[in-house]
């Protein structure tokens, strides 16, 4: 399905906060085709493991900047490829984030929520397992490198893609 190309990216990887309601309606604009936006934002939890409540201190993404926007915009255009949208947005932080902060956004509009639903948890299980970003938690016994979760690769695997990092 062919779609237009946005006034603004589809695609931001940024070290400031994002505002949900002006990057909804900026995907929504004007389009009276949009009868369904779907978000997600997810933030930095205090902890990575159950049961070890306000471990985490800060989280820290890195990422290879022009490589990182590329493979997403691939996430996006399969997106597209698969369900009935009329738009997409990804708005990923890189940098030292803290307990609560917002981290990722990713928001879908299309004519029925259906669509809008099912796209949004692929765009983000796709992100999960397949964007090129590292992550360091640091704790009070000092800083670590995260590792993919099996359960992220099992969220992606119900959409039929092989997770690159079993």
């Amino acid at each position: 399905m062919a779609h237009p190309t946005p006034a603004t990216p589809r695609v931001r990887i940024q070290t400031e906060a994002f505002d949900l309601s002006l990057e909804v309606s900026q995907l929504q604009g004007s389009d009276p085709r949009i009868g369904a936006v779907c978000s997600f934002v997810g933030t930095v939890r205090d902890r990575n493991a159950p049961g070890a409540a306000g471990s985490v201190q800060t989280l820290e993404l890195e990422h290879y900047p022009g490589m990182t926007e590329k493979s997403i915009e691939a996430m996006v255009d399969a997106a597209f490829a698969r369900f009935d949208i009329l738009g997409a947005r990804v708005v990923h932080r890189v940098g030292v984030l803290r307990p609560t902060e917002g981290v990722v956004l990713v928001a879908v509009s299309s004519a029925h929520r259906g669509q809008s639903f099912q796209a949004c948890e692929f765009i983000m299980d796709y992100l999960k397992t397949q964007a090129p970003f590292w992550k360091k938690e640091t704790t009070p016994k000092g800083a670590h490198w995260v590792d993919a979760r099996v359960s992220d690769d099992e969220a992606l695997a119900r959409w039929g893609i092989a997770a690159r990092n079993a």
